[in-house]
């Protein structure tokens, strides 16, 4: 077998820690993620049913007016439900609310939004990309790979630690991926970012990343792919502003 080199057995990258000053914050924020708000104003009631559901011929009048049918839909958005899972879970929230309306059952939903011609979001893969893209994000994360048995790590000597791989990616408002690229542990993030610009080949509005993007180089990069966009980089907690910084990170949204 080739002597091959131990990068597994070269310099350890520590878990980052992160240090949390605003503890009563924090946790109310993630209680937040769990409490449901929903209401409905008395025009939204009122405009519930069509007013004038009189027959003029041409099959059975609509009951349900448009506004009724966009509302089960963006409820259906936001929980990722299907039809029928939707008609029961609006059904309920309306009796818990003591409201006498009713939502559209799942076949009168799918065939007044095919009418209203909806676009909704596609979590698929597609052979194309949109020609236009409100946002962009970049970010990576660590995948675990698995390979080595124990007989392999006994009879070698070799370390028993899994090795990790960094998937970096660069992900549109519409969760489609228009950059990736997969690199070992030691690469960082704001290193791999041109590579990834290469990559795109269309124009946003919008570009967000978290604070291991906050140089010089990326906003550079940014400026120069995406001139008219906006950015939004957190700066580092110990971050000032001096004359070496990038113009574009005094205007970081």
């Amino acid at each position: 077998m080739p002597h091959k080199y131990a990068k597994s057995k070269s310099w350890h990258v520590p878990k980052q820690q992160y240090k949390i000053t605003n503890w009563s914050e924090y946790n109310q924020s993630l209680k937040n993620r769990g409490s449901i708000d929903i209401w409905l104003s008395k025009e939204a009631i009122a405009k519930w049913y069509e007013a004038d559901q009189q027959n003029i011929g041409d099959g059975t009048p609509q009951q349900y007016t448009d506004f009724a049918i966009r509302i089960c839909h963006e409820i259906r958005l936001v929980y990722k439900q299907l039809l029928r899972q939707t008609e029961g879970f609006i059904n309920s929230l309306f009796e818990i609310m003591g409201l006498e309306i009713k939502c559209p059952n799942f076949s009168t939903l799918s065939k007044r939004l095919k009418a209203l011609d909806i676009k909704c979001p596609k979590y698929t893969e597609k052979d194309q990309m949109d020609n236009s893209v409100a946002a962009i994000a970049i970010d990576s994360t660590g995948l675990k790979r698995f390979g080595r048995d124990e007989w392999h790590q006994e009879k070698h000597k070799v370390s028993a630690k899994r090795s990790w791989r960094k998937f970096h990616a660069v992900v549109s408002d519409k969760h489609y991926i228009h950059a990736c690229k997969l690199t070992d542990r030691f690469e960082t993030d704001e290193g791999i970012v041109d590579q990834l610009f290469d990559q795109i080949d269309v124009d946003t509005d919008h570009f967000s990343a978290d604070g291991a993007y906050d140089s010089y180089n990326v906003y550079e990069l940014i400026n120069n792919k995406f001139p008219n966009a906006e950015v939004s980089i957190p700066p580092d907690k110990n971050a000032k502003i001096g004359d070496s910084n990038h113009i574009l990170r005094g205007f970081v949204s």
